[in-house]
């Protein structure tokens, strides 16, 4: 299992168009186990909802998991999403 904090640096924080490359990244990873965590709340990486639902505005801190056989992976990709997002 590998874990990472990241800021959010996007203007608008995190909106529709990276939320959906996020899911779509963990789900090109079927067999790795992605969450998405705030203090208040942990999400499926897999779910465009549940994502959204964590309301990732600028500057908010999320922890990223990642379990499974591509987890080096999965953690590399989703981050580079939240580092590029605008």
């Amino acid at each position: 299992m590998k874990t990472q904090k990241i800021t959010v640096l996007a203007e608008n924080g995190l909106h529709a168009r990276p939320v959906g490359d996020i899911v779509r990244a963990v789900k090109s990873y079927a067999e790795t186990t992605v969450t998405l965590a705030t203090p208040a709340k942990t999400v499926s990486g897999a779910s465009m909802l549940g994502v959204l639902s964590l309301g990732l505005k600028a500057g908010t801190e999320v922890e990223i998991t990642a379990n499974g056989p591509q987890e080096d992976q999965a953690l590399a990709a989703i981050v580079r999403i939240i580092e590029t997002a605008e």
